[in-house]
């Protein structure tokens, strides 16, 4: 992303507000996720847990689309990237990390309680995929909150990692998923 220099500043000062709100709803107009962060920001009706119940609304809807696709296994792998950008993003707009984990969580939720039988498939895609974001959600806890946090994600991840293990595709992963959510000393 370019740094605006101290030219663009000067002229950027030297316009109107109406030619600012121009070049501001225009740009808006633009990027969505420009919009979102605005609209967070300056709306005060609009709060964190609105912004997660419209992601996890987006995430719920990429899996539902995901089940009408010719190959299951292929278009789960597809809904489970997208829900991680759309995650990603809601953490771009709010800046808040704790809540990218909780839509990374209910992520997992969706692949488990869902779509666990595609896991026995003879295609390993979607096993893989879910598997690589429960072996990151830990790491992201201890990177990005607080240790006062940490206790609470335990019981969750750790069942998830259990369901995981429980597969016998759990011995042909290539990486190392973790048995359960270590809380360091």
């Amino acid at each position: 992303m370019p740094v605006p220099s101290a030219d663009f500043k000067k002229a950027l000062k030297r316009l109107s507000e109406a030619e600012k709100e121009a070049l501001l709803l225009r740009a808006v107009r633009r990027d969505a996720e420009l919009y979102e962060t605005f609209r967070f920001e300056l709306l005060a009706d609009v709060t964190l847990a609105q912004v997660q119940e419209e992601t996890a609304d987006r995430i719920h809807e990429l899996f539902n689309v995901a089940v009408t696709g010719r190959l299951l296994n292929r278009s789960l792998v597809k809904a489970v990237r997208a829900s991680v950008q759309e995650a990603a993003r809601a953490r771009r707009i709010t800046k808040n990390k704790q809540l990218e984990i909780d839509l990374l969580l209910y992520i997992l939720r969706q692949c488990i309680d869902n779509y666990s039988g595609q896991f026995d498939s003879v295609y390993d895609g979607f096993y893989n995929a879910t598997a690589r974001l429960a072996a990151r959600v830990p790491t992201l806890v201890l990177k990005s909150l607080h240790e006062d946090l940490w206790v609470e994600y335990k019981s969750d991840l750790d069942e998830i990692l259990r369901d995981l293990h429980s597969r016998k595709k759990s011995h042909q992963l290539k990486f190392e998923l973790p048995r359960k959510f270590e809380i360091p000393e």
